[in-house]
């Protein structure tokens, strides 16, 4: 069965990295976001079955757009994909909703994650 994701990051090279991951695996990208008002937008749009999402973008950032995306769809599988990893970053994700905090540029659990929330 394949999964849809999106992947909002306002970084080119972290999309098509974290894209690059994904290939040959059930997790189809079906979307990109560069910031974070584009992440709420194409959520809404795409209802992926997973959103990938940075903290630090443009117009709006990543923890307001989880915020929007949760109050949207309570039942969001949402996994922050951040270098900003201090605790109080994690904590406050996971508050607010997120299933799982990836600190980059540590994506060596990113299957094992994806598969645990799919």
């Amino acid at each position: 069965m394949e999964v849809r994701v999106v992947i909002a990051d306002d970084s080119l090279f972290m999309r098509i990295y974290i894209k690059n991951l994904l290939k040959n695996s059930k997790y189809k990208v079906i979307g990109e976001a560069s910031d974070g008002c584009e992440a709420v937008t194409i959520y809404k749009e795409l209802k992926p079955d997973i959103l990938l999402l940075d903290l630090t973008m443009e117009c709006m950032d990543g923890m307001t757009a989880l915020q929007r995306i949760m109050e949207f769809d309570p039942c969001a599988r949402v996994v922050i994909c951040s270098a900003m990893g201090q605790s109080r970053n994690v904590i406050a994700a996971l508050s607010y909703g997120a299933k799982d905090f990836i600190v980059k540029p540590n994506f060596d659990r990113i299957l094992l994650i994806l598969n645990k929330i799919s």
